[in-house]
């Protein structure tokens, strides 16, 4: 008989692969639920951050444009206004003036329309200076520049506050003079026209000029490419990291359409068109805005201050029938500067079309016209002169050349204006539309991969 004697086992210590089975589908990588989580945080985080980008994009372009119809568009307009409403005070004045005793009616209501338009515009461009201070929304640069260019513009807007009465009241001494037939009127109307040309009008022009500047600015901001782009390569960038995530599911689940990433990639793909279909669309308009509108609109502008201080120039020789050549050396000078010619104003607005087509034939018949007055008036026939620069030849070319550049001002700012607002009114509601987007992206790829983390509960 054989006895055996048996041992008590111990506690029994399973092998190590059994042993790291409880925890390893929690903690190791490599399993397919931990592969999910991880893809869903990271879809999760690159969708949040698709929302950011495009939003911020979207809010910075839809800023500068809404900048470029809310307050550089309208303070340029203002700019505009008061110089050539100045311009056309000091022409009128000086005309109304040469007519002798009791001006014309017409003359008279010319005159004062200018300086009520000068006014209103010098308060309404205080009004906007000032609450263009309080604006946040622009980039850091454009907003210091905007700050110094309304100092600046502040400082020029509280000269022609202080000194328009001052030029009203010289002019009003002037008329009563020459009403009484005093000689005195002429000193007092050439003291006009010196504060006029020596500190209104460059007053005016300093405004002009540092509000095209910030408007070029502004819209330059609202067109620019470099950050548009980069939103367009993170948005195919993510498309493409979709994709892949939507391949390694199929090979994996074996199911071949994830319909929660499908809807985030549908999501991401309508918010990426939407972005850069508005981005091309504003861009196109503001750049015609500023290339058909604001810019030749600002030729049209500049000649037209140009021929005005001419046309003053003319009727102050006439007043000033004293052998002094001053005004008519001033009168050549403008005419140089007018054109045409290469590099003359002119040039700039025949380069901008429209109503400027035939701009040249109708300065050089008032060029004529002058010279045939100056023979007449330096010949002795002193009144002919007058009555020609009143209504004959050089009042009706001068009123020709005056009514086209006008009107190819008003042309061209109707299309400055209709072309801005257009360009702001396509990014309207886009950065909302990119967070909204984010957001489903979000759902679309909890949606998706949850279903599948489901499966291995």
């Amino acid at each position: 008989m054989t006895i055996t004697v048996g041992v008590s086992p111990g506690p029994v210590t399973p092998a190590p692969a059994v042993r790291r089975a409880w925890w390893r589908p929690r903690l190791d990588g490599a399993t397919s639920p931990a592969r999910l989580r991880l893809l869903l945080a990271l879809l999760i985080l690159l969708s949040l951050a698709w929302g950011v980008l495009a939003a911020l994009t979207a809010d910075q372009h839809a800023s500068a444009a809404a900048d470029v119809v809310a307050v550089s568009e309208p303070l340029s307009l203002d700019a505009e206004q008061i110089y050539t409403s100045l311009s056309d005070a000091g022409a009128t004045a000086a005309s109304a003036f040469l007519a002798g005793g009791l001006e014309p009616a017409t003359a008279r209501q010319r005159y004062q329309a200018d300086i009520t338009q000068a006014a209103i515009r010098i308060e309404a461009a205080s009004a906007l200076v000032g609450s263009s201070a309080a604006r946040t929304q622009l980039p850091g640069h454009l907003t210091k520049q905007a700050s110094a260019a309304g100092t600046a513009v502040g400082d020029d807007l509280a000269i022609l506050s202080g000194q328009l009465p001052a030029y009203t009241d010289e002019v009003g001494t002037a008329r009563a003079d020459n009403r009484l037939g005093l000689p005195l009127g002429a000193a007092y109307l050439r003291e006009a026209s010196g504060l006029l040309r020596g500190t209104l009008l460059p007053a005016a022009s300093d405004i002009y000029t540092r509000e095209s500047t910030l408007l070029t600015s502004a819209s330059a901001q609202a067109t620019g490419l470099p950050l548009i782009v980069v939103a367009a390569i993170a948005g195919l960038g993510l498309g493409y990291v979709l994709f892949r995530s939507s391949r390694w599911l199929s090979r994996h689940t074996h199911r071949v359409v994830n319909y929660g990433l499908l809807l985030a990639a549908l999501a991401g793909l309508v918010s990426l068109v939407w972005l850069v279909a508005a981005f091309v669309v504003g861009r196109g308009d503001l750049l015609h805005a500023q290339q058909q509108g604001s810019a030749p609109a600002q030729a049209f502008a500049r000649a037209e201050v140009a021929a005005l201080q001419a046309h003053a120039d003319e009727s102050l020789t006439l007043i000033d029938n004293g052998g002094d050549d001053t005004y008519q050396t001033d009168y050549l000078a403008q005419q140089k500067l007018l054109g045409p010619g290469p590099g003359t104003l002119l040039a700039a607005v025949q380069a901008a079309g429209g109503p400027g087509s035939d701009v040249a034939a109708q300065a050089r018949a008032w060029y004529q016209a002058h010279a045939a007055l100056r023979a007449k008036d330096d010949g002795g026939s002193h009144g002919a002169a007058v009555q020609s620069a009143l209504n004959g030849d050089a009042a009706t070319s001068f009123a020709r050349l005056s009514t086209t550049l006008s009107q190819g001002i008003n042309d061209h700012q109707a299309v400055f204006a209709a072309s801005a607002r257009s360009g702001r009114d396509a990014f309207t509601g886009l950065a909302v539309g990119m967070i909204v987007a984010s957001l489903v992206m979000v759902g679309g790829c909890a949606w998706g991969l949850s279903r599948r983390l489901a499966e291995y509960r």
